[in-house]
């Protein structure tokens, strides 16, 4: 072949990839299935690098009929979890955490039979064995007991003292049980190493260096602007209802961030590209424990009809507000839902979606 159309051929061979490729975004599927589930939020896909998929849906405040869009900024829930599992691995890297050590060399003060016995990756994969942080588990039973740990204002610190240092009702290492607790005191532990507050760490450490501006800790008092107001149902089919008045801050490390779709994205094509953790620490975080859970997400394989597909997921749930981030690793699909109504299973959504997508 003559040298001087190689680059020509390249070329063109990469156009018609990159057309495929985003012809492969089920963009039909993806508005039939938010029309009849009537979603409300904006979905991102962006696969290999190629156009973004990119679209809102539905009304970020339902009293003045404003519609949710590209810009719109929603609550992020659990997503928060991984931000701060990320920043616990940047710790370790640093030589200022050591993933083996237990809680009581990073809090000497913690009280409770946790404090010589739990280590920091047992925290980091929910394997603590710590009683757990929530204990109302129903719509109704909060409506009905209200939510203590939520619905009172607390510092960080008394998060800490009253509800993550209870009894340990599991051998630690040993059973998976979600639990908010957990990353309660990896927060407390990450405010200790660096001698600054979490919300600090966090823009030193991965918003700013991102230029992640559209992402922060949620407060009550302070208003953020663009943010959507957020709506759940009381029961299946019944009409959707405004979220009951909790303080945001009080999910601290486990849950109080809220974040646009792209830079949710763009958080996760660092993460995922290896410009916040080095090979060793992403493989860390990417290897299944119990319940398949690595460090801050769910990490399994599925077998599709072109082989076996790597997969990252980390949903994220508080009552109306609902968060997907989803990552077909071996695809470099990546795949953010972020909504603010509960009216949609977002775990089948992107999964259908990624599935979609990658198919030959």
């Amino acid at each position: 072949m003559h040298r001087s159309l190689l680059p020509r051929l390249l070329l063109s061979l990469s156009l018609l990839h990159a057309a495929a490729a985003a012809a492969a975004i089920p963009e039909r599927f993806i508005a039939e299935y938010a029309q009849a589930h009537d979603f409300s939020g904006t979905l991102l896909v962006r696969q290999r690098g190629q156009p973004d998929y990119r679209r809102s849906f539905g009304l970020a405040q339902r009293a003045f009929a404003a519609p949710n869009a590209a810009d719109t900024r929603y609550k992020i829930a659990s997503i928060t979890k991984l931000f701060t599992a990320v920043l616990v691995l940047q710790a370790h890297e640093q030589g200022r955490l050591d993933l083996d050590a237990s809680i009581g060399r990073y809090l000497p003060d913690y009280r409770g039979p946790a404090r010589d016995r739990v280590e920091l990756r047992q925290l980091l994969n929910h394997t603590s064995g710590l009683s757990n942080f929530d204990q109302v588990k129903t719509a109704e039973q909060a409506l009905r007991e209200g939510l203590p740990p939520y619905q009172k204002p607390y510092t960080s610190q008394q998060l800490l003292d009253r509800f993550c240092s209870g009894a340990l009702v599991h051998a630690p290492g040993k059973v998976f049980d979600y639990n908010n607790g957990d990353y309660v005191i990896l927060g407390k532990i990450l405010e200790r190493a660096y001698g600054r507050s979490y919300e600090q760490i966090l823009r030193e450490r991965i918003l700013d260096p991102l230029g992640l501006r559209d992402t922060g800790v949620l407060r009550s008092q302070a208003l953020v602007a663009r943010l959507a107001d957020t709506y759940y149902h009381l029961e299946p089919g019944g009409p959707l209802r405004r979220d009951p008045p909790m303080y945001p801050e009080n999910w601290y490390a486990a849950g109080a961030l809220y974040s646009s779709a792209d830079d949710t994205l763009a958080f996760a094509e660092a993460l995922f590209g290896g410009r916040l953790l080095r090979p060793e620490s992403l493989a860390l975080m990417l290897s299944p424990g119990l319940d398949h859970y690595g460090y801050g997400l769910w990490s399994y394989t599925v077998q599709s009809a072109d082989g076996a597909h790597r997969i990252a997921r980390r949903p994220g749930a508080i009552a109306g507000a609902q968060a997907q981030l989803y990552r077909d690793l071996d695809a470099e699909l990546t795949v953010v839902i972020l909504a603010n109504t509960d009216s949609v299973d977002l775990d089948e959504f992107a999964a259908q979606i990624g599935q979609r997508a990658t198919a030959p």
